[in-house]
C-alpha cells in the first residue's frame, strides 16, 4: 500500500512540476505561487520521507539481507535439515518471522538497536560495492543473551526446561552465553554439504 502511495505521489509531483514549468504565468497569482510551492517543495519533501521509510522497512527483510552474494550461504543455512542448528530451527518452526529472520536475531534489543542495525547494514552495503569484503565474516561483538531472551524470556518452553531453569540468573545477566550450549549456528562454510529442508520457507 505504501509503495502505491509513493508512486502516486511521485507521479502527481512530476505532473504538477511539469504544469507549473509549462505555464509560468500561473505563478503571477497567489494561488499559482502556492501551487508552485507545493509542487517544488512539499511534494519532494513528502516523497523523500515516505521513500526513506519504505526503503528502511525493506532493509529489515530477509530477502534484502540475502540479496548480497556473500550472504547466500547464510540464507541457505536457514534451510539445513537439522533441528539442532539454531538458525534453521528458528526459521523452519516460525519462531521468528521468516520475512524478517536476519533482522530479528541480529538486532540489538536496546533503545537504539534498530537504528544501529540499519547503520551497520549501510556499512555492509558500502563495503560490498565499494570496499573489500573480508574472507571470513564475524559479528561486531559477541552475541548477547538479551537478543535471545527478547523472545524466550517468560516462555514456558524456556523457563521450565533444564538448564534454563537452574541457570536463569546467569543467562539473564549474560554471565553465561546461550551459545555455550547452542553451539550449532550458521556454519556457512559447510552449508553445501548439508541436507536441506524442502518445506515452505517463503
Amino acid at each position: 500500500m505504501e509503495n502505491y502511495a509513493f508512486v502516486i505521489l511521485i507521479a502527481l509531483g512530476i505532473f504538477l512540476i511539469g504544469w507549473v514549468v509549462s505555464r509560468p504565468s500561473l505563478t503571477a497569482v497567489p494561488g499559482g505561487k502556492i501551487l508552485a510551492f507545493i509542487a517544488f517543495f512539499i511534494f519532494p519533501l513528502v516523497a523523500t520521507v515516505l521513500g526513506a521509510s519504505i526503503h528502511l522497512d525493506h532493509s529489515k527483510s530477509t530477502q534484502f539481507c540475502l540479496s548480497c552474494h556473500v550472504m547466500e550461504p547464510y540464507g541457505k543455512s536457514l534451510r539445513i535439515d537439522d533441528p539442532t542448528r539454531l538458525p534453521a530451527a528458528h526459521f523452519q518452526n516460525n519462531r521468528i518471522p521468516r520475512d524478517n529472520a536476519c533482522f530479528t536475531c541480529h538486532t540489538n534489543y536496546t533503545m537504539f538497536g534498530d537504528a544501529k542495525a540499519k547503520m551497520r547494514g549501510l556499512k555492509h552495503i558500502y563495503v560490498y560495492y565499494l570496499g573489500k569484503v573480508p574472507e571470513k565474516l564475524a559479528l561486531y561483538e559477541p552475541f548477547n543473551n538479551r537478543e535471545c531472551l527478547h523472545c524466550h524470556a517468560g516462555a514456558r518452553s524456556y523457563t521450565e526446561t533444564s538448564p534454563h531453569k537452574e541457570m536463569g540468573e546467569q543467562l539473564g545477566s549474560n554471565q553465561m552465553s546461550c551459545l555455550t550450549c547452542h553451539t550449532k549456528t550458521h556454519d556457512a562454510a559447510q552449508v553445501d554439504k548439508a541436507k536441506m529442508w524442502k518445506g515452505d520457507g517463503t
